[in-house]
C-alpha cells in the first residue's frame, strides 16, 4: 500500500502523515525531508543554489524513488504534485490524498511557524492569504485530482488529529486494504 499525502503548505500533510503511519504501521515518509538527508543540504539551499527547476527535477526523482516502496505513507511538499507528471505518477502508484484547509486555518499555521516556512516569514497575515490564494488558482486543478480529499482543519492537537486518523482509516483506510 502506497499512500501520497498533498495539499497546501501547512495543511497539515506531515502531521496526519506521520499519525496516520503510527496507527496504521506503515512507514511516513516526508518527501521534504528524504531530499533533505540524500542530499545532505535544505531544500532552501537548493532553491538559493540551483534554482527551483533544479529543485523540481531532484524532487521528481526522489518522489519515483520513495514512491516504489510498499506500505509506506509520502508526505509530498505542496507544490509536488503541480510539477511534471508527478500526479499522473502519484495516482498511478498508490492512493493520493489531498488534505484541505481554510484560508485562515493555513495563515496561522504559518505564522506559528515563523521561519520554518521561508517564503512566508515575516509577512503579515493579509499578504499570506493573498499569496496563498494565488497560489491555490494554479494548484486547485492538482489537488483536486487526488483520490481522496479530506478536512486538514483539526489537526491542531492530539485529540482532534487521534479523531482525524481514525475518522480516515475507518471510512477510506479500511476500504483499501
Amino acid at each position: 500500500m502506497t499512500i501520497f499525502i498533498i495539499g497546501y503548505m501547512a495543511s497539515g500533510k506531515t502531521t496526519f502523515g506521520r499519525a496516520l503511519a503510527r496507527k496504521s504501521g506503515l512507514q511516513h515518509i516526508d518527501l521534504d525531508f528524504y531530499i533533505e538527508q540524500r542530499f545532505h543540504t535544505t531544500i532552501r539551499e537548493i532553491f538559493a543554489t540551483k534554482g527551483e527547476k533544479e529543485f523540481r527535477r531532484i524532487e521528481n526523482a526522489m518522489l519515483r524513488e520513495v514512491g516504489e516502496m510498499s506500505d509506506v505513507i509520502i508526505s509530498c511538499g505542496g507544490g509536488t504534485p503541480c510539477f511534471g507528471d508527478n500526479m499522473e505518477y502519484m495516482n498511478s502508484r498508490g492512493t493520493t490524498v489531498c488534505l484541505q484547509a481554510s484560508d485562515d486555518v493555513i495563515a496561522n499555521r504559518i505564522i506559528q511557524a515563523g521561519n520554518k516556512r521561508p517564503l512566508m516569514a515575516g509577512k503579515p497575515k493579509e499578504e499570506i492569504i493573498s499569496t496563498l490564494r494565488q497560489h491555490m488558482e494554479v494548484r486547485k486543478p492538482f489537488y483536486d485530482q487526488a483520490s481522496i480529499i479530506i478536512s486538514g482543519e483539526r489537526l491542531e492537537n492530539k485529540t482532534q488529529i487521534a479523531e482525524t486518523v481514525d475518522d480516515f482509516i475507518k471510512n477510506y483506510l479500511e476500504k483499501l486494504e
